[in-house]
């Protein structure tokens, strides 16, 4: 059962489905039409002759008061032959709506009133085709050639047995010609649809064998626009996956490293300690404040570990509130500025506009401190970094601008990536986890925003901050 549904949903079945339609309809279309149009044709045909025949004999009738008198030898065989030609009924009828004829001679003496007997009457020639019934039924006026009144009624009715006939032969030829084109389209549909969905199935086995590891190499399949496209895209996802689990490999890495080198420090000041007899006062304050320090240096990359996931979690945890941006810059700003002291280096403030925005201020505050942590940081010594805030009908931006040593044009891809340091010499002569940037990136998207960097190596760099001043958990990232 569910290989059948399976089966009915797929895009082969559909692509049969579609040609079997396609194939077959307009064949029943065109049957029903051509019989349709010979039926049409036929009728006209047998209507016209024997309205041209009942015409003449209606003239003669006329020219020799057949309807009074009823003696004609040549009229009475006309009829007679007339009625057998057609396999028809013949009736006279006069100015009293009495039949005074009849080839049939069944009803002679009756009287006849229908709608075509009186239109007839009026001067008009009527034509019926009963379908049902399989007849044609023609009216004619006799008209007195002298006077030019309708003197009496002509009503021939004609069997159409040989039509139905004719069109029961062409149905079951038509039938027989449905059939084999119903053969035919079911083996053609079956052929395009399945030889349609072969990239696709190439496609699917391809994806299916890389399930056992990144190390087959997805080649993709190049028949179509939409499956090269398809193959383009999963290439592109299989790559960024694979750096994704490169990355994944290289936090465990790091983390394991970045946690492991402060135990390890505090492990071998504490071993030096306990190794030594007699040991100064002093030497002991001087291994327990460098232990202090190794295990506040923990504490920061434990606390922005937890920082990370925080900002990995969904958005329900974000504490979205109507925020002075202007008042919140110069708070960080007031924080930051004794560190900017230590360094000499110069921040400076610049805000274009008043902004209130809808954001989380811890995790803002956060991110845009990182950001100028950095820059600070990473500076050189009478350095400067300049911030400013501006916005417009739609966004605030946040600018971090430095003159500091700058970032390779080869490392910018991936400074937002955890633990990553883009000159490892700089690890152990600058504090920090290697956390800071990929944290106020998580951040910025939680605020469904987006960050850039550009840079110069030996002249500076700026990140540019994009956040909504309206938050809403349906924009697009």
């Amino acid at each position: 059962m569910k290989k059948l549904l399976f089966f009915l949903k797929s895009l082969r079945f559909r692509i049969f489905l579609m040609i079997l339609i396609f194939g077959i309809a307009p064949g029943f279309v065109l049957r029903a039409g051509l019989l349709y149009a010979y039926e049409n044709r036929a009728v006209e045909v047998d209507e016209y002759e024997i309205s041209t025949q009942a015409k003449l004999l209606a003239t003669q009738i006329a020219a020799n008061d057949y309807l009074d008198t009823l003696y004609s030898e040549s009229i009475t065989a006309q009829m007679d032959q007339m009625s057998t030609i057609y396999d028809g009924r013949i009736i006279l009828i006069d100015n009293t709506f009495r039949i005074v004829a009849d080839t049939y001679q069944m009803d002679e003496g009756k009287l006849i009133v229908t709608e075509d007997v009186i239109s007839a009457y009026q001067g008009e020639t009527m034509l019926t085709y009963d379908s049902k019934y399989h007849y044609i039924e023609v009216t004619v006026p006799i008209v007195n050639a002298d006077s030019s009144d309708t003197i009496g009624v002509m009503l021939i009715s004609v069997s159409t047995d040989s039509i139905e006939l004719n069109l029961q032969y062409l149905r079951q030829w038509a039938l027989l010609i449905e059939l084999f084109l119903v053969v035919v389209i079911i083996v053609i549909a079956i052929a395009v649809s399945t030889h349609m969905t072969k990239p696709f199935t190439r496609l699917a086995r391809s994806m299916s064998d890389v399930q056992n590891g990144y190390e087959n190499d997805f080649e993709g399949v190049r028949t179509y626009s939409e499956t090269e496209q398809i193959s383009s895209a999963c290439g592109e996802m299989l790559q960024r996956l694979k750096i994704l689990d490169e990355t994944r490999q290289d936090f465990v890495s790091n983390v394991s490293h970045e946690l492991k080198t402060p135990l390890t420090s505090m492990k071998v000041l504490a071993d030096s300690l306990i190794g030594q007899e007699d040991v100064p006062v002093e030497f002991y304050r001087e291994f327990m404040t460098d232990i202090g320090a190794e295990i506040d240096r923990e504490n920061q990359i434990i606390n922005d570990l937890l920082s990370l996931v925080k900002m990995d979690k969904t958005s329900a945890n974000v504490n979205i509130a109507s925020t002075d941006i202007n008042a919140m810059m110069e708070l960080l700003m007031k924080r930051l500025r004794p560190i900017a002291r230590k360094k000499n280096v110069d921040l400076v403030l610049e805000s274009y506009r008043p902004v209130t925005a809808e954001v989380d201020e811890v995790k803002l505050t956060l991110a845009l401190s990182n950001l100028i942590e950095n820059a600070i940081k990473y500076n050189r010594p009478e350095g400067w970094v300049h911030v400013s805030l501006n916005a417009d009908h739609q966004d605030f931006f946040v600018t971090v601008e430095d003159n500091g040593i700058g970032i390779p044009e080869d490392a910018q891809d991936q400074i937002f990536e955890r633990f990553y340091r883009v000159d490892k010499s700089h690890s152990n002569e600058i504090d920090g986890t290697g956390l800071g940037l990929a944290i106020a990136r998580s951040a910025v998207i939680l605020h469904r925003g987006a960050i850039r960097v550009y840079s110069v190596p030996d002249e500076g760099t700026t990140f540019t901050v994009r956040i909504p001043l309206k938050y809403s958990e349906r924009t697009k990232l």
